[in-house]
């Protein structure tokens, strides 16, 4: 034991002061031998630190100090266009054509298009209700809608239970289709693609509405949307916005929806205004089926079917419409696994997807230059990628190695004043969450973790890139068992995230290495720090397990 002791004070001095490392040897009065050993070791350190890590710390720096540029850039940017969108007026409804559909006497109902409305579902028995319920209200002529149930679910119960809500629709006048199929080949993908095979019924609808099964439109969506789609034939969506009916349920939710709202307030916003073209959401959206079988409909290479349509749409010249004005209910995951499964799937997706699709968009012909430039750069490099490696690289691994190696400059701009105004431009979404900030700031750190392991599955196609987990929903109108069953199943074996609680030990020595060698007072951000990646570690983020007792 106090060899062990010696050993890390010999490492600690050695990293603090190589004068105290030698003097600490001379202390000890080691043998001859192994004196002469350890200060070779102490030659070779010195060489090794300035010739090769300092230098490559400081490189790594300046790639970090371009990235967040990059990033900042990239925000200030959207920003702009989505503040100057507000100020001038420029909404949806004034610059396209949204005249409500004319009635008609003679045509009756024959003057609304057919619409196709799909859910698609995977044993969701608690939302399925809520889902079709929302479907069947939808304001547009009966015999002008179909509603088409694509249920995927392995329990046999639930099975039943959706048929049977399906049946009671179709008691009261709806067109509701329940369809299965034998496998969940291409899961969401191949459901929806195999929803679009019925001919006998499919091959008269005009337009598509899509919802996941936690959705609940307003009874006058179709109404609002698919006007913009009738007038103005160069569209081939219309997207609508997410609103969180569980935004209130734990720290979880509050911190997804500060970043969910600045996805549909700034970034979808500002793609739309831009060039037409945003990543569509797989939900909450209507598509032209025209372009679906242009573009080859749904296909299920990556995790990211939603954006892979909408960039081949887009590559035939098509534009798209968001508009914010519109609302969709929707739940967000409440628990820490289902969180983590969504965030690998929005991150491994669109990187593999990116992979595949780099040539093709740099060559496409009816694309501008100017769109395949925000396609590829803001889009895809600096939004998805650039952003979260500059988050775990600088904040998780550059931050606490400068306390080590104290030759490292960072700029105080790179250090506070880059990070403060991106986070700062990430506020603007979710005013009333403002004093969550620093406690978003430490869980997008590291999210980051989970965000560029998913990345990097997804660029060199490991084994989980195309893994396909639905993330788990627990219904607006919380059931207390069925939170405690879902919590319950993953307490011991699936609640540890080893990278996670590695990282927040490694933070954690830097910050008592810092406490007791330095005077840079860095321990004071690296702790916090530390605790976030501990309590993400130990999976204490999410729904509160109610007690049974009570």
């Amino acid at each position: 034991m106090q060899g062990i002791i010696v050993a890390y004070r010999l490492v600690v001095e050695l990293f603090g002061s190589a004068k105290l490392f030698l003097a600490r040897v001379n202390e000890l009065a080691f043998t001859p031998g192994v004196a002469e050993i350890l200060e070779q070791i102490l030659v070779l350190w010195r060489i090794t630190r300035q010739k090769v890590l300092v230098p490559t710390f400081q490189v790594i720096v300046i790639v970090c100090m371009a990235m967040s540029v990059i990033v900042l850039i990239e925000k200030a940017l959207l920003g702009v266009v989505s503040w100057c969108a507000r100020v001038s007026h420029r909404r949806p409804e004034k610059i396209y054509k949204c005249d409500p559909i004319a009635e008609d006497k003679e045509l009756g109902s024959l003057a609304y298009p057919m619409v196709l409305v799909q859910i698609p579902m995977y044993n969701e028995m608690e939302v399925y209700q809520l889902s079709i319920g929302a479907a069947c209200r939808l304001t547009w002529p009966v015999d002008r809608l179909i509603v088409q149930v694509l249920d995927d679910s392995t329990d046999p119960l639930i099975k039943a239970l959706v048929e049977k809500e399906c049946q009671k629709w179709r008691k009261q006048g709806r067109n509701v289709r329940y369809e299965t199929r034998e496998d969940r080949g291409g899961y969401k993908a191949g459901n929806l693609r195999e929803g679009m095979k019925h001919d006998d019924y499919v091959q008269d609808c005009e337009y598509v509405a899509i919802f996941d099964a936690d959705f609940q439109p307003e009874s006058d969506f179709l109404v609002t949307t698919v006007p913009f789609l009738v007038h103005n034939p160069r569209l081939a969506l219309v997207q609508a916005r997410w609103t969180f009916v569980n935004s209130n349920d734990c720290l979880l939710t509050r911190m997804q929806e500060i970043s969910m709202d600045y996805h549909f307030k700034v970034e979808q916003e500002a793609g739309s205004s831009i060039c037409g073209f945003f990543g569509y959401n797989g939900t909450a959206g209507v598509w032209r089926v025209q372009v679906l079988n242009e573009a080859g409909g749904w296909n299920d290479r990556t995790t990211a079917e939603d954006m892979d349509l909408a960039v081949r749409a887009a590559l035939l010249g098509w534009d798209f419409l968001y508009v914010g004005a519109i609302k969709v209910k929707s739940e967000l995951p409440s628990t820490l696994k289902a969180y983590r499964s969504q965030q690998h799937r929005w991150s491994c997706g669109p990187a593999l997807l990116f992979k595949k699709m780099l040539l093709e968009i740099l060559m496409a012909k009816k694309l501008s230059i100017g769109k395949k430039f925000y396609i590829v750069y803001n889009f895809f490099i600096a939004r998805r990628f650039i952003s979260a490696f500059f988050t775990f690289f600088f904040f998780s691994l550059l931050l606490p190695m400068k306390i080590f190696f104290p030759e490292i400059t960072i700029p105080g701009w790179e250090s506070v004043l880059i990070p403060t105004t991106i986070t700062l431009l990430h506020a603007v979404g979710t005013p009333r969450s403002f004093y969550l900030l620093v406690l978003w700031v430490l869980f997008e750190n590291v999210m980051a973790l989970h965000r560029c392991k998913a990345i990097l599955i997804g660029l060199v196609e490991a084994g989980r890139v195309n893994e396909w987990i639905v993330t788990e929903k627990l219904g607006n109108r919380l059931k207390m068992k069925h939170i405690v069953n879902v919590t319950r199943r993953f307490l011991l074996r699936e609640r540890f995230h080893l990278l996670e609680l590695m990282l927040g030990t490694f933070l954690l020595l830097c910050a008592c290495f810092d406490f007791g060698y330095r005077e840079n007072y860095f321990y004071v951000f690296i702790i916090p720090q530390s605790i976030a990646y501990f309590v993400v570690g130990f999976g204490y983020v999410g729904v509160v397990v109610p007690n049974l007792d009570t």
